[in-house]
């Protein structure tokens, strides 16, 4: 039985002519797919970054084709409704036409004091239902001339007026809402040629009267 010497280690063979250095264990040289894999993670990442900006400008032009798209439904909608209005203000205007002619005889039977009887019943319903529907009269003596509304059927001149005015009201206009269905038929007064109007008149009167012009 070999007796083991204290303080001493048996250490392995080493071949001659090698150095100390050879008998320690070298640690192993990394692969060629260890020293590629940063390389490999970065383009990946470059990668991923490319295919994220193109998912956003994909949403980004995708949005915006939405909000043009409900921009134009509203629009169309909007549309859609105006018409939609005018064609029944335009149906509603054609029938309260073909009325005009009944209500103008209406106008006259109640001038010449005709209106009595069942007659009287029937026409007050007959403008009452075109009044719900919204037609409107207009035209009054006095009134300066527009030809927007007016259409002057006589010409005549007067001393007593300022302007163009209407002195008869030969056919009331009609109107709904803002569309004029018929405008008021007139006779129309101009101030005379050359003749002083008469508010004139009246102002330069009260400065005779107050004994005229003021001496500074």
């Amino acid at each position: 039985m070999t007796e083991e010497t204290p303080g001493f280690e048996e250490k392995p063979d080493v071949p001659s002519g090698a150095t100390p250095d050879d008998a320690e264990p070298k640690a192993a040289a990394p692969s060629e797919e260890e020293v590629a894999a940063p390389a490999g993670d970065t383009d990946r990442t470059v990668g991923l970054t490319a295919e994220l900006d193109q998912a956003r400008t994909a949403l980004s032009e995708r949005t915006g084709d939405l909000q043009r798209l409900q921009a134009e439904y509203q629009n169309y909608r909007r549309r859609v409704e105006r018409d939609r209005v005018t064609v029944k203000e335009i149906a509603v205007a054609n029938l309260l036409s073909e009325l005009l002619p009944v209500l103008d005889d209406v106008g006259r039977a109640r001038e010449h004091g005709e209106l009595v009887g069942g007659f009287k019943s029937v026409a007050e319903s007959l403008e009452t239902v075109v009044a719900k529907l919204g037609l409107q009269q207009f035209g009054k003596e006095g009134e300066p001339f527009d030809p927007t509304i007016h259409e002057a059927l006589m010409h005549s001149y007067a001393p007593d007026v300022t302007e163009t005015t209407c002195v008869a009201i030969l056919q009331p206009g009609y109107r709904i809402g803002e569309r004029t269905i018929r405008p008021a038929r007139v006779a129309v007064a101009e101030p005379q040629p050359g003749a002083t109007p008469a508010a004139a008149k009246e102002e330069k009167t009260d400065d005779e009267e107050s004994g005229g012009t003021e001496e500074v």
